[in-house]
């Protein structure tokens, strides 16, 4: 009989709060239609860990994640966050001594969208599954990250006023204003309640309508300029990007209950300075709607 150290007493006796594995890498089928497809995706699980116990069988959270792909081989999920659901109640089983369990998932997703001119292009996009669970049930959220383009309003005013000053008013209605733009990567996290369901892409289509602009891979000449112009003659700050896409969500899912927590962030990696500009809410639709 080997010794079972993780059951030993811990010198120091405190509470963890978070203790597992990261970056587990599997794939998990995922049923879209009548197509399934396979996205590779990395896992996070942790537990909390009472004082008693010196080590948390971590061996246990990987045991957890070979049966629920081999599950999802022949039973494929219905989307990333009810795997990340069914994780997360497997891991509370197999550790009876946690009072919490945690679940986070991660994997590419890629989507056919069309350029400006009408150019079809595969695009790549975040899709994100979380779960936990306590002595209140479970909980699980699903969410995207999406890379886009801003176009700086406060540049554009500036510069217009520059414009105005050197070459009068005239010069204004012949050119477009222009600006420095940012790569702006937005994120959007939304709580899925038993019986509802909220579709990854969704989520997409209204972070990408929230930014300046959508970017794509592949863009020829007249593409690109197509993008360019369209970004400037829509500029946002990180705070409008953020706005816009609390606005989308409360008239997309109108349905959802109030107590539904959403988190949305938008961060743009500047052009002309050294810094990111960064916003953020976490709230929920309840207190959106008031």
């Amino acid at each position: 009989m080997y010794p079972d150290v993780q059951s030993l007493k811990p010198e120091r006796r405190y509470k963890i709060t978070r203790v597992g594995v990261k970056n587990v890498v599997k794939p998990i089928f995922v049923k879209r239609g009548n197509k399934i497809i396979t996205l590779v995706t990395t896992i996070d699980i942790f537990v909390d860990l009472p004082p008693s116990k010196k080590g948390s069988d971590m061996s246990r959270n990987i045991e957890v994640i070979s049966e629920i792909v081999e599950e999802s081989v022949s039973k494929p999920c219905t989307g990333i966050e009810n795997l990340a659901s069914r994780i997360v109640k497997k891991v509370k089983e197999k550790h009876e001594y946690a009072t919490y369990a945690e679940v986070h998932l991660r994997a590419d997703y890629f989507l056919e969208r069309c350029t400006p001119l009408g150019r079809k292009t595969i695009e790549r996009y975040g899709l994100i599954g979380r779960a936990r669970m306590n002595e209140e049930g479970v909980k699980k959220m699903v969410g995207v990250e999406v890379v886009g383009m801003t176009a700086c309003p406060c540049a554009m005013e500036t510069v217009r006023a520059i414009l105005r000053e050197r070459y009068g008013d005239e010069i204004l209605e012949k050119i477009p204003v222009p600006t420095h733009n940012q790569r702006n990567v937005a994120t959007v996290m939304l709580e899925v309640p038993e019986g509802y369901d909220v579709e990854a892409n969704d989520l997409i289509y209204i972070i990408e309508e929230s930014m300046s602009s959508p970017t794509y891979e592949i863009l020829k000449r007249r593409d690109e300029g197509e993008v360019v112009l369209k970004a400037h003659e829509n500029p946002k700050f990180v705070e409008d990007v953020v706005r816009e896409i609390l606005h989308r969500i409360l008239k997309k899912y109108s349905n959802l209950p109030d107590e539904v927590m959403v988190i949305v962030r938008s961060e743009s990696e500047e052009s002309i300075h050294k810094h990111n500009a960064f916003a953020e809410r976490v709230t929920t639709l309840g207190e959106l709607r008031r």
